[in-house]
Order: structure tokens, then sequence, then C-alpha cells
């Protein structure tokens, strides 16, 4: 206890870091306000009888802190960045013109933000349009359509924008990713509803009393260091660099390490493999004639058909998202660049071939691993938790928790080294995510 208010009264007298912190709670507390503004035009009592959502609709209600089913300003929260970021991150793999922009350093990293900028008001419009159609019920309605579309869409579009402007404004000004932080902010926002919700469910004659709800919370304590472990977990490949004589002083001749992460799509094969799942409920809905057990089967993620298809998905989009974003080619080159080498291997094709190797092994097991925290909720919500508390047992919720977490106390932490201070841990050092962002998105996507 003495360590941590320590910890905290040296936070506190380091002015540039005491700032940041008060302003992304600021700016937090701005986007929160937001997430229950109403839309104008929408009567919220007639909106609380519309259920909960489910699938992708409702990760897009827990990522958008809640707002998504308020019918809020707020309601697309940051999906629509995100998804622009995903297409101009896949457009910079694929096309020749958007690889040359990566490759132009800080000028082409502008063009590529401007891009993402532009792309983000286009998806916005056309969800914006979707989610006035789909979402509002017409009975919740206090203006007549086009008008009310109309509004709606520009209201909507505006609200993302500013969330996207406030995310900026916290990388900025704050401290850590402010888009990720945003995010994190709308599912902890769900926590206390799912806790306050279990523990009447628990409380209940037939919910089998305090003892339960305490083991629970043990439960889910050991979910979320099994978490830390994969999200942290890296296979180091040592690499010598060559001896070089520079003037009269000699360079190089020093040994580092590409650290590969078990981990390295993050949470990018569940939002992928959430989305196809949310195919066979959309089929049901506009071909009736469609429906069998087996589809039937696919809708509830409760059922061994479901969690077994998503967790097959889930293992095949880690391979391809890993495939995309970990380019062992691109290394090998840069190190024989540099005069580096693994010990042991021939630079060139053999270094290539050694890393996608190692890719490969360290890649399966991170991929079942991930594929086992996407079903906990499942597994716990067919153990008696209640649904809205079941999501924090893993799934996209949980990956991204921890990933925030852990590179928002990293940076704290290089803030109070770079002062001389003692970091936030007692012995060891906070690592947080250095190559790929929350879900597996890179930093400036997410």
């Amino acid at each position: 206890m003495k360590k941590l208010i320590t910890t905290l009264t040296n936070i506190w007298k380091i002015e540039d870091l005491r700032n940041r912190i008060l302003n992304t709670l600021l700016f937090l507390l701005i986007y929160r306000i937001g997430c229950h503004v109403v839309l104008p035009g929408v009567d919220p009592s007639a909106l609380a009888s519309v259920g909960e959502k489910e699938g992708l609709l409702g990760m897009i209600n827990m990522f958008s802190g809640g707002s998504f089913s308020r019918a809020a300003i707020f309601a697309l929260g940051v999906m629509p960045y995100i998804s622009a970021s995903i297409v101009v991150q896949l457009l910079g793999i694929a096309v020749p013109a958007f690889q040359k922009m990566q490759k132009e350093g800080e000028s082409g990293r502008k063009k590529m933000t401007q891009i993402t900028r532009y792309l983000t008001v286009a998806i916005t419009l056309v969800q914006a349009i979707a989610y006035v159609k789909t979402q509002i019920d017409a009975s919740a309605k206090t203006i007549a359509d086009p008008m009310f579309t109309i509004l709606a869409a520009i209201v909507l579009s505006a609200g993302t924008l500013f969330v996207m402007w406030l995310g900026e404004k916290i990388t900025d000004k704050g401290i850590g990713n402010g888009i990720s932080l945003i995010i994190m902010a709308g599912i902890i926002a769900q926590l206390p509803g799912g806790i306050i919700a279990e523990w009447g469910s628990r409380m209940s004659p037939s919910g089998g009393g305090i003892i339960p709800f305490i083991v629970e919370f043990i439960a889910l304590f050991f979910v979320v260091i099994f978490t830390i472990l994969i999200v942290q977990g890296v296979r180091k490949i040592p690499v010598q660099y060559a001896k070089k004589i520079v003037g009269n002083k000699q360079v190089g001749g020093v040994r580092q390490y590409i650290p590969l992460k078990v981990n390295a799509a993050g949470v990018m094969p569940i939002i992928f493999a959430q989305a196809i799942m949310f195919l066979p409920m959309s089929l049901a809905q506009f071909f009736p004639s469609l429906q069998s057990d087996f589809l039937t089967s696919l809708t509830d993620f409760t059922s061994p058909a479901y969690n077994i298809t998503f967790a097959i998905l889930i293992i095949a989009f880690t391979f391809f998202y890993t495939a995309i974003m970990v380019n062992p080619q691109q290394m090998s080159e840069d190190m024989k660049k540099n005069g580096g080498f693994v010990p042991g291997i021939k630079p060139g094709y053999d270094t290539n071939l050694f890393i996608d190797n190692v890719i490969s092994r360290i890649t399966f097991p991170g991929a079942i691993f991930i594929a086992i925290i996407a079903i906990l909720p499942a597994m716990a919500s067919a153990a008696g938790v209640n649904n809205n508390f079941a999501h924090f047992y893993g799934g996209t919720s949980l990956l991204i928790l921890v990933g925030v977490v852990l590179d928002t106390l990293q940076q704290i932490e290089s803030h109070l080294l770079m002062r001389h201070y003692d970091g936030l841990m007692k012995t060891g050092r906070v690592k947080g995510r250095s190559a790929v962002g929350v879900e597996g998105y890179d930093q400036s996507a997410i």
C-alpha cells in the first residue's frame, strides 16, 4: 500500500503527466455525457421496450457504451472509424500506391490519415441511414420521415466525427491511445450494470446465494490473468549485428531480439468471426424457408454448433490476419541491409523461412487460446452466469480491456522512469503492445 501511495504521489508531482491524465478524464467524461443524449425526434420512453442487442449488434452496443441501444447522438461510436482504418490498412498491403505512401514516412502517414477520415465520413453516412431505418422503431419517432431520417443521419455523422476528434485529442493532449480508451470506457460503462444484474440473479431464491457470486469473481480473476499472459506472450528471436568501423569508432556487434507476439492478430479474428456468425441470423430473418435446426442453432451463442463454428473461424482468421500483419520476408531483408543475422541461420531466404516457421508454430497455440477466450462468455452463460456479466469473461471486450490498460500503464511508467522515479511495479516493468494495437489494430487505427 505504501508503494502504491508513493507511486500515485510521484504521478501527481509530474505536472505534464498530471495534466495529461486530467485531460484524458475530462475528454472521457464528455464522451460519456454524449452517450446519454438522445437523438432529436426520438422518444426515449418508447425505446425502453426494446430488448438487448445480440450478436454483432451487441458488440457494437458494447463498443459504444450502450448508446447504440439508447439511440444517442454517439450511437455509432468509433465503429465507422475503425472500419475505415481497417480498410486503409488492408489497402496498404494490397495496393502499390498505398504501399508507397506507407514508405514516405511522416508525410505518407498524414496522407493515409486524411484518406481514413474521408472514408470514415462516407461509411458513417451509410451506417447512420441504415441505423435509423433498422434500429429505431416508428413508434419512437416524433418527427415524420423523411425529415427525421435526414436530421438523424446528420446528427449521427457529426457525433461520430466528434468522437473521432475526441480520440485524437486524447492521444495528443492525454495519456494512452485515444480511440482505444474511448472503446474501453464504453465497455467498462457496461460492467456495473452486469455486476448488479448478476447480484440480483444470485440473491434471488433460486440463485444460490453469495458463495457462487464470489466464485464467479475468482474465476474472472484467473481468466484476466490468463488473457494477460496471451496478450503479453512473445517469442524472442536473437539477432546479431556485425561489427563495423566508422571513423575511429567501432559500432555494431551487439545482440538484439525480434519479439514475435503469440497473438499478433489481436482481436481482429474475433471481430471477423462475429461478423460472419451474424449471417445465419440475417438469412433466417430474410429467408424463412431456409430455416433448419442447424441454422437455428447458429443463432444461439450458447449452442455447441455456434461455439465450434465460431472457434474454427477464429483459428482460421488468426492465421490469415497474422500472415497479413507480419511479413517475414521484409524482416529478413531489413536485417540483411543493416548487417544483422540470426545466429546459425544464413541471411536472406533461410532467415525468411526460419522466421516464417517460428510464426507458424507460435500462431497455432495462440489461435487456440484466443478461440478459448472467445467462447468463454458462452461457457459462463451456460454455467448460470447472467448474460450481461458473462460478456466480461472473454471475447473482444476482455481482450480490449487488457490490451488498452497495459498500453496506458506502459505510457505512465515511461513518464515516471524518464524523470527518474520508480515505475509502477516494484520489480520488472510493465510491457505494453509495441506492434499492434487493441484488438490487433495498428495503434494509429485504434
